[in-house]
């Protein structure tokens, strides 16, 4: 009885965020972050850093500057630190299994934060918490097609090669375009969710296209505000002459909005760090999860800006 009485005391405290296995220890957690490639990521970071303080968990915090490999390092080292549990934001989809398992064979669940991977062993992560990105693409075709009437020409900023948000922002926007065979693709390239590169891909799209484009699509806020800079310095007026939409729903995105350079947005919500906390921690008391626990998002119009910029936490 003793056990047990020390046993729930231990699981009461765990779940309210003071401790790991007893003795006053706090919950040690490893977090796996691809970097700080964009507002949205930034503000990611910011949320889970702010909520392992808020709870008194120890963080192990690695920022892998968008490459797999040094994920794949940071997470063996958080093994070999005897972390409770680990967070990762996979920068690919592919290639986790080797590093998965060793996690697993240690008894240190994994969940999945804001981006999903391909893998036949569901087994190797606890569960994903993301946003629905075919969801997302979705909204912003059906904004283009309204916006356009249903007849004319977008061109597509894609995100990093890879990426289950890149892929699956593709995939929906594609397949709901395929239902409006006036509304025409004109391009897609890689912008790798910078700025910068969505800056250069667009001067490319505008030298090759000119005025044929009517709308860009861009996978996150940051791509879609290079294009915009690009837009204008190419002698177009951005929000008029060629419509931007985005994916993110940054503030950033949100004044662009308010000063009438971008359209609309589509939200990825970011803060995600008090979510991702609670379930890692039923996840280490034994409790049942779903695989995917999904962030609900809405689409935002330029007419909604100035009123809801000031509510925006991200």
């Amino acid at each position: 009885m003793k056990k047990f009485a020390a046993a729930l005391a231990c699981l009461c405290a765990l779940l309210c965020g003071s401790c790991a296995f007893g003795d006053d220890k706090p919950l040690v957690v490893g977090f796996a972050q691809i970097g700080a490639e964009s507002g949205w990521r930034t503000a990611e970071t910011d949320s889970v850093l702010s909520a392992a303080k808020e709870l008194g968990i120890d963080l192990k915090f690695s920022d892998a500057q968008q490459k797999q490999e040094n994920q794949i390092k940071a997470i063996r080292s958080f093994i070999a630190q005897g972390v409770d549990g680990i967070l990762l934001a996979p920068v690919v989809e592919t290639g986790w299994e080797p590093v998965l398992n060793e996690a697993k064979k240690a008894g240190i669940p994994v969940i999945l934060l804001d981006r999903g991977i391909v893998t036949d062993d569901d087994s190797l992560y606890v569960c994903k918490i993301t946003s629905d990105f075919v969801f997302e693409g979705r909204e912003a075709a059906k904004w283009v097609v309204k916006e356009l009437n249903g007849k004319g020409n977008v061109v597509q900023l894609q995100g990093t090669p890879g990426a289950s948000a890149a892929l699956e922002r593709q995939k929906g926007f594609e397949e709901e375009l395929a239902q409006h065979p006036d509304v025409k693709i004109l391009e897609s390239q890689t912008g790798d969710f910078t700025m910068e590169l969505g800056k250069q891909v667009m001067e490319a799209f505008l030298k090759k296209y000119g005025k044929d484009i009517q709308v860009v699509y861009a996978h996150n806020d940051d791509m879609g505000l290079g294009a915009v800079q690009a837009i204008r310095e190419a002698g177009f007026k951005p929000g008029t002459d060629i419509k931007v939409i985005t994916i993110d729903a940054t503030k950033h995105a949100f004044q662009a909005m308010v000063d009438g350079d971008i359209n609309a947005v589509v939200e990825c919500n970011p803060l995600l760090g008090p979510l991702a906390f609670e379930t890692l921690k039923k996840a280490i008391a034994g409790e049942a999860l779903e695989k995917w626990i999904v962030q609900k998002d809405e689409l935002f119009e330029m007419s909604q800006a100035a009123e809801l910029i000031g509510l925006r936490k991200y």
